[in-house]
């Protein structure tokens, strides 16, 4: 049932976003607002905004609320990435990840410019700082692999994982519950970076494609443990 009251709000607010009736840069109506608006719980407007937030038409900043972005371009025809809907899929998704990611953080390691560092240690500093905001979390996470593809200098690499978006992340919501072993993994998946992030700053490709193939390894890993596999 909350599927479905979900997928109705976040329709709702896409269609408000995209048509314009809520401009790019104006905020959101308050959760208190859609609750009684919509007749929903707290849990399926959080949820709608996250969806959104992962679309790119939604940015929530903790303490001011949500505001919705400019839509992105219509994407040309031709073939979509196919979406990972089932564990086989996810496998399958990292393993090409682990080809494309581990020889982008390569190059970035031979290529990357104060600038290119700068966005990666911007982005691992927002990823840490996430951790009561699944959504940001998974946002910042595919901020820093992002950046990892264009400090490669060969837009080949950005725009496969462009391509791919955010939900390339696999961020289940209890990763992040206080108190769990979630908090545990999200320093991990931090610390994986961070290896990533100092052998890009020390120009080191063997090492930095190492620290990328690691980190992917580790996450298949923790996806498994997550499905009780």
């Amino acid at each position: 049932m909350n599927r479905n009251l979900t997928s109705s709000l976040v329709e709702h607010l896409r269609r408000a976003i995209v048509e314009g009736d809520i401009p790019a840069g104006d905020k959101l109506p308050s959760e208190a607002s859609l609750i009684a608006e919509h007749g929903v719980s707290r849990t399926v407007v959080r949820e709608a905004l996250a969806r959104l937030q992962m679309e790119g038409l939604v940015h929530t900043r903790k303490g001011s609320g949500s505001f919705a972005l400019t839509p992105p371009a219509s994407a040309p025809s031709g073939p979509t990435p196919r979406q990972a809907r089932t564990l086989e899929d996810r496998h399958a998704l990292l393993a090409f990840r682990m080809g494309v990611e581990s020889e982008a953080a390569a190059l970035a390691a031979a290529a990357r410019s104060t600038a290119d560092l700068a966005a990666l240690r911007t982005a691992l500093q927002a990823f840490t700082a996430a951790d009561d905001s699944p959504a940001d979390a998974m946002a910042h996470d595919f901020e820093f692999h992002g950046a990892v593809a264009r400090a490669s200098g060969n837009t080949y690499f950005s725009d496969v994982l462009t391509g791919l978006g955010p939900a390339m992340i696999s961020m289940p919501r209890h990763r992040l519950d206080a108190g769990s072993s979630g908090g545990h993994r999200l320093d991990d998946v931090a610390m994986e970076h961070q290896a990533v992030l100092a052998a890009i700053e020390n120009s080191d490709p063997q090492a930095a494609s190492a620290a990328m193939r690691t980190h992917l390894v580790n996450s298949r890993r923790r996806l498994d443990s997550e499905s009780g596999i």
